[in-house]
């Protein structure tokens, strides 16, 4: 990933916690000349001080196959995002050399994988899966409430993927690299059309302060 230093977010629990908050990742492998990238929902720890990504996918996607070996993979997790029009720049009326841009939030995970096929790995991973996006409903639906028998029949057609994470890294692009009018122009225009998310982020990494 292209990193100017301005952009490099370094603090890891920042890190994950915008996993967290955008669980659905991109997996990437390659085996020989063949590569893939499928979407799918991690949950995120730390163990001993390594960051572990726990997921898991259909026995008919062929990704596991290029992985079951500990393989080196890439996870890549989309944050926030939002265009940024120069009609917000205060550099836009001063001598107009200004260019519409994206400001966005990502982390990359490198690791290496490890495929679990059994049960005894597979039931916890899913219900904490589970756990996770239903615990903020009125009624949370749990694993336990669907047939046993169903539940197996489930588990016995998806396959675990568990990363170690020997590589950790966060681009925030957020407007710091602009003057600081640009900066807070840009702030003002999200804030009207209601995009909140990036306007806090280009106003905490921006320095910007209330006036």
């Amino acid at each position: 990933m292209y990193l100017p230093p301005q952009f490099e977010e370094k603090d890891e629990t920042v890190l994950r916690a915008l996993i967290e908050a955008h669980p659905l990742g991109l997996l990437i492998s390659a085996s020989g000349s063949d590569v893939l990238a499928n979407p799918v929902p991690f949950l995120v720890s730390v163990k001993d001080g390594v960051t572990k990504l726990r997921a898991h996918v259909s026995k008919a996607n062929p990704q596991w196959r290029h992985i079951q070996d500990g393989a080196s993979v890439l996870v890549v997790f989309q944050g926030t995002d939002s265009y940024v029009t120069p009609s917000w720049y205060a550099s836009k009326t001063e001598h107009g050399k200004v260019v519409p841009t994206w400001n966005y939030a990502m982390v990359q995970a490198r690791g290496t994988a490890t495929v679990h096929d059994g049960s005894e790995w597979l039931r916890p991973q899913v219900n904490e899966l589970t756990d996770r996006h239903e615990a903020d409903r009125p009624a949370p639906w749990k694993v336990d409430d669907a047939p046993e028998a169903f539940v197996a029949a489930q588990l016995r057609g998806i396959v675990g993927i568990e990363i170690s994470v020997t590589q950790l890294t966060g681009k925030w692009k957020v407007s710091q690299n602009r003057p600081e009018a640009d900066r807070r122009g840009v702030h003002e225009g999200l804030t009207r059309q209601d995009d909140g998310d990036m306007a806090d982020l280009v106003a905490h990494y921006g320095g910007l302060k209330e006036t």
